[in-house]
Order: structure tokens, then sequence, then C-alpha cells
């Protein structure tokens, strides 16, 4: 068990044996970390401190028994990452998810994935389109635009995991499992840096590699990417906003277009072609023109990228119900963290008994603060364009 557990957290941590070794200052060799990953001999209670301390982990995460098993959907066709960058990508989010599923349990929420347990089957490409719509029905979506694909998934269960990864890296998604084998934890993933419009709709493939069954006699990547154009932009909705039929569509239009269905003029003349609003021919000269314009590379209107919300509000929320110490709450979110103390029974005496003109100042300055912080966090808000939230 310590050496599953070990070697994972090292190949989250990106080391090698001898990496690992080396920032260990030689307390042990590299032949003894080989041996302890494959079982072959234990570390040492100290030694087991010292493994701990560098992978930034609680002793106890090296031999507590695992709570879930965590299966991942397949890398896309193509991808660039090699099999070494693999291994370290899925090793990193087996270990945020498990982490959050820990979360959950000790916050005491009975948040479930909204994820369904039977994965709607297609049989074509086509077929995607109507498990978008019946998705978009269960978790009671409407018709209108999602203005945050980010927070609808995590208002549904589904963590949305950030990391940081090679530009061949598009995303992945992943399962855990409880030992009765039901789903206890859903998770879409991407890269940190991506422009928003590519953000979301990269969150709404990995969301439909999630939720589709697809046989091998059809192109998997191909039905995702029809689920996420119809996840994003439901069908009726463009129809109304279009047209049913379109013989030309200008790029002033597309532009537009962008910022309602938050996604990029690429996807968007695709969703076009694909609902039959436009005839093949004028797909494939838009194409050209995207080509021809560098808008694969880089589009016009550029949409901020959404930030994941639900790990940074449930740690504080763990943090400050005394569910977890002040040590983890910074260890998960990677940064310090203030915990404000509501006034003791000793202090507010001490409060009571001022005059009424020092206790207008004492609160006077407290509200003061507190305004100061709102202009702080409105100002951040303004210059990054969203919320602040967890990496």
């Amino acid at each position: 068990m310590i050496g599953d557990r070990l070697r994972q957290l090292r190949l989250a941590r990106g080391l090698s044996l001898q990496a690992l070794a080396a920032a260990l200052g030689g307390v042990v060799t590299r032949q003894a970390l080989w041996k302890y990953e494959r079982g072959k001999s234990q570390p040492s209670p100290t030694v087991l401190a010292k493994l701990a301390d560098v992978l930034g982990v609680p002793a106890t995460a090296l031999w507590q028994e695992p709570d879930y098993t965590v299966q991942f959907i397949a890398y896309r066709k193509g991808s660039g990452l090699c099999k070494r960058d693999q291994v370290q990508v899925q090793a990193v989010v087996e270990l945020a998810l498990k982490e959050r599923l820990w979360l959950r349990e000790r916050a005491g929420l009975d948040d479930v994935p909204g994820v369904p347990e039977d994965r709607f089957a297609v049989t074509t490409i086509s077929g995607a389109e109507i498990a978008a719509q019946e998705l978009r029905e269960r978790w009671a979506l409407g018709l209108d635009p999602i203005s945050s694909v980010t927070g609808v998934l995590e208002d549904h269960g589904v963590h949305v995991i950030e990391i940081e990864a090679a530009d061949t890296f598009d995303g992945i998604s992943a399962l855990a499992y409880d030992q009765c084998g039901a789903i206890a934890g859903a998770a879409v993933v991407t890269r940190v840096g991506l422009p928003g419009e590519r953000q979301r709709l990269d969150l709404a493939h990995e969301l439909g590699h999630l939720v589709l069954h697809v046989p091998a006699d059809v192109d998997e990547e191909k039905a995702a990417f029809r689920f996420a154009g119809a996840f994003l932009a439901p069908a009726d909705t463009v129809r109304r906003e279009v047209g049913a039929r379109r013989a030309f569509v200008q790029l002033a239009e597309l532009r537009l277009l962008k910022r309602r269905f938050g996604m990029s003029i690429q996807a968007l003349v695709r969703r076009l072609f694909d609902l039959g609003i436009i005839t093949e021919s004028h797909y494939r000269e838009w194409c050209i023109n995207i080509n021809r314009l560098g808008y694969r590379k880089d589009e016009p209107d550029k949409i901020a990228a959404e930030r994941p919300q639900w790990l940074r509000r449930t740690v504080l929320r763990a943090l400050a119900e005394g569910k977890i110490g002040r040590e983890e709450a910074e260890r998960m979110l990677g940064e310090n963290v203030e915990k404000d103390q509501p006034l003791s029974l000793v202090e507010r005496r001490a409060l009571m008994k001022m005059s009424l003109s020092e206790r207008r100042r004492v609160l006077a300055e407290q509200a003061a603060n507190v305004a100061a912080y709102y202009d702080r966090d409105t100002e951040w808000r303004e210059l990054h364009g969203g919320d602040i939230v967890d990496y």
C-alpha cells in the first residue's frame, strides 16, 4: 500500500527515483526507494516522515487505505503527450480528485455527481446531439446559453481541475468509484492558460466523454465534439437567433454569436454546418477564411477564462467550521490562509464597556477594513474579468 501511494505521489510531483532520493538529502538511496514502491521493503517511521515532508503530504497519506478507485477516459486520438507525461497527468488528477472527495466528506457535504450511472448510448454522431439535449433537461438548464460552464459543472457535482501541462495536452476526464462500485466523484480536466472560448469547449467535450457510451464503430472524438456543441449552443436557440437556413454568414455576426454562446468562431461555424444552417461549400469557405485570418491560433473578442471555485469555497467553509486545520487548508490551496476569528465573549464585553463614542469609532474602523477589502476585491475582478477563484 505504501509503495503504490509513494509512486503515485512521486509521479504527480514529476520526480524520478533519483530526483526524490536527492530531495531526501541522501537519507535513502534510489535503490531503496525502488524497493519501497514495489513492496519489497518498508520505510522506517523516520524515512516515512521525511518522504511525507518532501512530497508535501501528511505521513498518513502514504499508508491510509484508498477509499476510491479512479478510472480515466482515454486521451484524445493524436494527443502529443508522451507516455511519461500522460502518467504524470493521471497521477496529478487522481490525487486532486481523491483529495476533493476527502474534503467533501470532512466538510459534511452530501452532493453527488450529476452524471448518469448509465451513460447515454449513442450509435451515431448525431445521437450525441440528443444526449446533450437530454442532459440539459436533467440539469434543468433550459435553452439559454450557459454563462459559466465551470459553474454549471460544479453545481452538478463535476469537479473542474486545472493543471499545468504542455500545450499538447487537450484534456481528460475521470470517474471515481467507491468500494461498492458506485460513482462517487467525477472530474473534467483542462490546462491552465487557455482562452475562455477554448476552455469552455474543452470542458463540454470532456463532459461528453463522461456521459456518452460510444461503440467502437463510431468516432468517439467526433461524438464528444458534437455533444459539446449541442451542450453549449442548443439547436432550437441557434436556429431562433440565426435562422433555419442561411446562404451567407458575415464575420461581424459570428463575432456577436461568439460572445452570445461563449464559443470560438471556428466552433460556431462547425455548429452551423452540423445543424444544416449553412451548406458544406459555405462551411469549407469559412474554414479557408479562418486559416487565412489566423483565427485558428488567435481570434478576436477573447473571452476570459472561467476559474473553478468549489475547492476554495469548500476549504474556507471547512476551515471556518473547524472541520480542517489551517495548515491543511493552506496545503490544499497552496497559499497562506487568514482565518477570521469571531469576537470572544471577553471582547464583546469589553466593547460594551466602552463609551458610545468609542464603540462607534471601533465599529467605524471595522467597517472601513471591510470596505477596503471589497474595494480590493472589486479592483481584482475588474482587472481579471471574473471572480476570485481557486487554482
